[in-house]
């Protein structure tokens, strides 16, 4: 891990020390959810079937009452240019983390190509706000560390559905907190922090409208619908979306080398 990578997870602060907390209940939690499902009837990826449909339900009212609401209140009020620079600045508040997992992975010419991204977005991009970049050739790409730590050989993995954080996995968990420590919102005082962070979920929430309703719409379970596509989707960013041919029996037949594996 780059030298940045560990003066960041050096730092201490109490609010860490809260999510370290929160998530240590979640995993003590999760043993205890999953009883409610016989072994008979579990997915092998999802274990903590139980727990994780607990929180989904939880997710599910808390996005009924607060989130969809202001998502749609926010959607209706901002015209869609103003919409768009504000989801390019975080997209460029956060892509520090694409950057460390490009090189963390091998992709040395699309880490550079990512840091420039980030450079140029920043700067000529005023913040993020405009997109110049891709206009430069410089395409962007989403990389964080649960997608490392597969590319290092963690392949096998659990399902977890986290509160108000929504669909994860164990091996997934490590990325979200790398991507909390890679973000300049998490070191900002509660003034700035809070009001960014606010907005920022708000922004994720309308992003992600037209899959919600896509989702209510079509699925006959809401929840094994967000729990395949989640992992699905994980899948095909882990391979770059050059994923494995399989056999009918769901064997792999011709394995694809993993981004960056030093053996390609």
């Amino acid at each position: 891990m780059t030298v940045m990578c560990f003066q960041l997870l050096k730092k201490e602060s109490s609010l860490m020390a809260d999510v370290r907390a929160v998530l240590g209940v979640i995993s003590l939690l999760s043993l205890s959810g999953c009883a409610s499902i016989s072994s008979a009837e579990r997915d092998p990826g999802d274990p903590h079937e139980g727990f994780n449909r607990s929180m989904y339900e939880f997710n599910e009212d808390l996005d009924r009452a607060v989130l969809k609401p202001v998502a749609t209140a926010y959607t209706d009020t901002l015209p869609q240019p103003v919409r768009t620079g504000v989801s390019n600045f975080y997209d460029n508040l956060t892509y520090l983390d694409t950057t460390i997992n490009s090189f963390l992975q091998g992709k040395v010419v699309q880490g550079a190509s990512d840091l420039g991204r980030f450079i140029v977005n920043t700067t000529l991009g005023i913040a993020g706000i405009f997109d110049v970049a891709t206009y430069m050739g410089l395409d962007k790409h989403d990389e964080d560390f649960g997608q490392t730590l597969a590319v290092w050989g963690v392949r096998e993995d659990q399902y977890l559905m986290y509160p108000v954080l929504g669909p994860s996995s164990v091996r997934d968990t490590g990325g979200v907190i790398v991507s909390m420590l890679t973000n300049p919102v998490f070191y900002a005082a509660a003034p700035v922090a809070v009001p960014l962070g606010i907005l920022q979920g708000v922004d994720l929430r309308a992003r992600k409208e037209g899959f919600v309703r896509f989702r209510d719409e079509a699925a006959l379970d809401p929840y094994l619908f967000t729990r395949d596509s989640y992992m699905q989707h994980r899948e095909f960013e882990i391979f770059d979306g050059n994923l494995p041919r399989r056999s009918i029996y769901d064997e792999p037949v011709e394995p694809t080398p993993l981004p960056g594996n030093p053996a390609q």
